[in-house]
């Protein structure tokens, strides 16, 4: 053990410094928006750091001088003068928890953090706080900080749209309702400039439909801007020299060197980009879970399940092979949604299911992709009991069977798993499945899902090889055919080329040619070739 403490989970800067856990420095972000009075809104997937930020934020602007030391911020803002760790009045809305779902659990949050910001000011006697109405009594708490203190507001609001995540589909009417007391409650910020230091919203998605996006027109959403692109997030070069002595622990609890050990947190937790040139980032829960733990495990999809994802995924007509391969959006689709949109995309990006992996500035458009195992994966494994059609725990157990026979070399009992598995999908009674859209959906997950195991590269486009899986002493090349002689499968590999990259390969390859039948919906005829 090093000793050193991970911040797992800690969302508050306050605890972090005082605890002397390991802390990556983002206060360069901090002084720069700081020196603006711009309103700002933020957004960033699930557990990366929003929370600590707008925390980082609350402290500074309360002047907590001593929690700066050693970071970047704490010369610059000496150089300041009289004018440095000056205290500034904070209201401070922290919504990643509350009974959302209830009548009065929103409005009860709310009227919380203003009751606990009355009392902490004093703002009683002379400064007696009246309205009926939350709006009003924000507006009024506001103007009496203002008018108490002699110095301009902050408000600071961080996951803003969890009130309308929580409720979007398990209670709509709720969540049409918590959207209502958006509307009036945030609209007490228009025309209160001269009152306000500095304001900074955060949230996952971006609802245009809510007040502070519409009323509140003047939000600078820097969400895309590459200025901030690491806010959120651990780097490259933060990750080097921030934790070494981590990196080293999980090697040797890994058995592997630095460099593979390097490699391997590369390929689980980096690959997220905010902007079209921005640098990339690793997702701070799953990377720190890592160092604590010293394993590598799905630690950022495991602490929550996208049912609005793949309900949102249903709803589409895009492909499942489109999802992390195939994606283009502009930078309206990116920043902007609204729950009647039926296109998942923005919802995929903005919750951290794909990130941006490419831009075409002639066009305007952002490339999307999977940013990396972890998440890719992980969320294919969660569409299992949806595209599967079963909800036990079989299939798994089956999958992984599946992946052993190719990786001991037996293809043939690799293909009677596949069509058990296959045998065993119950389609809704009366319902009649387009087959060739379930098949390739069924047999592309199956396929992805090796890959968690082995090399895979999958294409389903004509003149390519449909799946080649490569194991550390095997290499298959997979043709699959519907309603079709398995001699078309077995000639287009060969016709095709599709070994020839491989024949100088030290490991053995078998051309697998598999053929599906739309009338029984399973494989119905197969050939292996040595």
């Amino acid at each position: 053990m090093n000793g050193r403490i991970m911040p797992v989970g800690k969302q508050d800067f306050e605890e972090i410094r005082q605890k002397n856990m390991v802390y990556v420095d983002k206060t360069r972000y901090v002084w720069d928006l700081t020196r603006t009075s711009i309103p700002y809104f933020l957004s960033r997937p699930r557990r990366f750091g929003k929370s600590l930020f707008t925390s980082t934020l609350e402290c500074y602007f309360r002047g907590k001088k001593e929690l700066f030391e050693g970071l970047y911020i704490y010369d610059k803002e000496n150089a300041r003068g009289n004018n440095a760790w000056t205290e500034y009045p904070v209201i401070a809305f922290y919504l990643s928890s509350g009974e959302f779902n209830e009548p009065d659990g929103m409005s009860d949050i709310l009227n919380g953090v203003l009751e606990n910001c009355i009392n902490e000011y004093g703002l009683h006697d002379k400064y007696a706080i009246s309205g009926k109405t939350l709006t009003m009594r924000f507006r009024n708490v506001i103007m009496n900080l203002y008018n108490k203190t002699g110095r301009e507001v902050v408000i600071l609001v961080d996951e803003y749209d969890k009130p309308l995540l929580d409720t979007m589909y398990s209670n709509p009417e709720q969540e049409e309702k918590n959207r209502s007391l958006y509307k009036s409650f945030f609209s007490a910020l228009k025309d209160m400039d001269r009152y306000l230091k500095f304001v900074f919203f955060t949230g996952i998605t971006k609802f245009t439909k809510v007040s502070i996006f519409s009323d509140l027109n003047q939000l600078d959403d820097i969400s895309l801007d590459n200025d901030v692109d690491g806010i959120c997030g651990i780097t490259e070069d933060e990750l080097l020299d921030n934790f070494q002595p981590e990196i080293t622990a999980l090697a040797d609890a890994q058995g592997l060197s630095h460099e593979k050990c390097i490699e391997k947190l590369r390929k689980m937790y980096d690959g997220y980009h905010f902007s079209e040139y921005g640098v990339g980032v690793y997702n701070p829960f799953s990377l720190l879970n890592a160092f604590s733990k010293r394993r590598f495990k799905r630690y950022w999809f495991g602490s929550a399940t996208p049912e609005i994802l793949i309900k949102k995924l249903q709803d589409s007509d895009i492909p499942l092979s489109r999802i992390g391969e195939d994606v283009d959006a502009t930078e309206e689709e990116l920043e902007d949604y609204t729950p009647e949109n039926g296109n998942p995309i923005p919802l995929f990006y903005q919750t951290g299911y794909l990130t941006i992996c490419g831009y075409d500035p002639e066009f305007e458009l952002y490339s999307l992709e999977f940013p990396n195992d972890e998440v890719k994966y992980g969320f294919m494994n969660s569409l299992v009991p949806y595209v599967l059609g079963v909800r036990n725990a079989e299939n798994p157990v089956s999958l992984r069977y599946m992946f052993m026979d190719l990786k001991n070399g037996k293809p043939e009992s690799f293909i009677n798993r596949l069509t058990a598995l296959l045998g065993g999908i119950a389609y809704p009674e009366g319902v009649q499945p387009e087959y060739e859209g379930e098949w390739s959906r069924q047999v592309y997950l199956i396929m992805t899902l090796l890959g968690a195991h082995a090399q895979t590269e999958i294409h389903m486009a004509t003149g390519r090889a449909d799946c080649v899986v490569k194991t550390p002493d095997y290499i298959y090349v997979f043709e699959f055919k519907l309603d079709k002689p398995v001699e078309d499968a077995m000639k287009q590999i060969e016709d095709k080329g599709y070994t020839v990259p491989y024949q100088a390969d030290s490991r053995k390859l078998f051309k697998v040619g598999v053929v599906f039948s739309s009338e029984k919906r399973n494989v119905t005829e197969w050939k292996i070739e040595k």
